[in-house]
């Protein structure tokens, strides 16, 4: 992440500084940063002038305008790592607490509504993206990341380099994902969008990848085109991908290795919101012989 430093203060350059020599990611980074500004902002002054009740004021008053926990967490961990590393105070920090994020079961779509959403995509380049999103379960971030020597037809694989927590990885390839990806790959060649060996998604500008937001949008007009009415996203589609997965009685230890998890509990929630696997489980009622009351 590059900064023009003499454009900003001594403790913004020192902050940035501790982020970059532990190799935070340019995401995180950010996140801090704007963590620590809106702190700033909210005290009226410098944040190394706050003090311990200082910040717990802030999270009171961050919960009183109901910021969500997933936000209010990411808000403390990144004034933990400005007071804790940067000024090497950690003291200031021993009011703040994170707070239980409540885990909610996704939202699915159905097999059918995937479809209808994929075919209302606007155009194949749309249809393309969102069809990796779901055919391959990648993260939105992970998609519009992927380069045209990621596609490995010969072996039905793609490339996933340096996904959540810095870990490279294969992502599956089938036969109407592939040819999705051709469709696509063959108009942006004829239409001159792609550059050899560049993003497969490439932005207005060939040379930077298309931004997650555009993606997201693209999905959002998709959905509404197919008259999808529930509330999901563009990570829905991944959701999808791993639970029509299990549906199908695929092994969770291969869908843990194509979505990338670390931990073999965050792929075996999908077993939560399996309808199809639910169904076809016999309850335990089915083994009794009940005769009706006289």
């Amino acid at each position: 992440m590059t900064h023009n430093t003499n454009q900003i203060s001594p403790l913004r350059n020192r902050m940035l500084e501790d982020m970059t020599m532990r190799k935070l990611s340019t995401q995180t980074q950010t996140a801090y940063l704007r963590a620590v500004k809106n702190f700033a902002g909210f005290l009226g002054q410098s944040p190394d002038a706050a003090s311990a009740e200082d910040l717990r004021r802030y999270q009171l008053h961050l919960v009183e305008q109901g910021v969500s926990s997933g936000n209010l967490n990411a808000t403390i961990t990144g004034l933990k790592f400005f007071f804790e590393t940067t000024l090497d105070h950690p003291e200031l920090m021993k009011k703040m607490r994170h707070v239980y994020e409540p885990r909610k079961i996704p939202v699915i779509l159905s097999l059918e509504e995937v479809t209808r959403l994929l075919q209302s995509a606007g155009g194949p380049k749309y249809q393309a993206a969102l069809g990796v999103a779901y055919g391959a379960g990648l993260r939105a971030n992970e998609v519009v990341h992927l380069t045209t020597g990621d596609i490995d037809s010969e072996r039905m694989v793609i490339r996933v380099e340096q996904g959540k927590g810095k870990r490279d990885r294969y992502a599956m390839l089938s036969p109407t994902l592939l040819e999705l990806l051709r469709v696509w790959w063959q108009h942006a060649r004829a239409q001159r969008k792609m550059l050899p060996g560049g993003w497969l998604f490439p932005g207005q500008n060939p040379v930077n990848p298309m931004s997650t937001r555009q993606l997201a949008r693209a999905f959002h007009l998709a959905r509404k085109a197919a008259k999808i009415d529930k509330a999901v996203s563009l990570h829905s589609l991944r959701h999808a991908f791993a639970t029509h997965l299990l549906e199908h009685h695929e092994d969770i230890r291969i869908i843990q290795v194509l979505l990338g998890h670390k931990k073999i509990e965050n792929t075996a929630r999908y077993s939560q919101v399996a309808s199809k696997l639910l169904r076809e489980v016999k309850g335990p009622l089915e083994y009794l012989e009940i005769e009706p009351p006289v």
